[in-house]
């Protein structure tokens, strides 16, 4: 059985700079974005941007709309302690 290895934390990112980053590498702007979510621009600007938390019931909307699990973006900078 192939064991894994898990990730190294590498930086820290806020919930909201890991929305910009995956919008990003998405090709997304803020406004198709929020077409695609119904989360107004306003408000994405402001959870990219840490005026405004990005909560639950939002990180399920943008975890849809980006394809992506919700804990991707509410728990951007996790790491698990080797069990050894």
């Amino acid at each position: 059985m192939r064991r894994l290895i898990p990730a190294k934390k590498r930086i820290d990112v806020t919930p909201g700079e890991s929305v910009r980053i995956i919008r990003e590498l998405q090709g997304l702007s803020q406004t198709q974005l929020s077409a695609l979510c119904g989360i107004p621009q306003t408000t994405i600007s402001s959870i990219e941007n840490g005026r405004v938390n990005l909560g639950v019931e939002r990180a399920k909307t943008l975890g849809t709309a980006l394809r992506c699990h919700p804990a991707v973006l509410v728990f951007p900078g996790w790491q698990i302690k080797s069990v050894a």
